[in-house]
């Protein structure tokens, strides 16, 4: 298991409850966690992302669609595991 370390930090009212909601079961520690990595991979992306087109240039608006067309893909496939996984949760429950 990973070390892990208290910290303090202000988050809106509103934002917490609605937080600690969806959280539920999973609590609030490992959320903020998950987000966090979400976060960070995100903005690591980013800098990948523009590295790219800085060296080799803007995408065509071909190259543009296809990638949606397959995050859109991605997308599609991620929520059907996790329907999947959802309904295999509450089989063995």
């Amino acid at each position: 298991m990973a070390t892990t370390k208290k910290v303090t930090v202000t988050i809106p009212e509103d934002l917490l409850d609605e937080i600690r909601a969806e959280a539920a079961e999973r609590g609030l520690s490992a959320y903020v966690a998950e987000a966090l990595r979400f976060k960070r991979d995100r903005d690591r992306l980013r800098e990948l992302a523009d590295w790219l087109q800085e060296e080799h240039g803007p995408l065509t608006e071909e190259e543009r669609t296809a990638a949606f067309e397959e995050l859109e893909g991605l997308d599609a496939e991620h929520e059907r595991r996790r329907a999947a996984g959802q309904h295999d949760a509450g089989a063995a429950a």
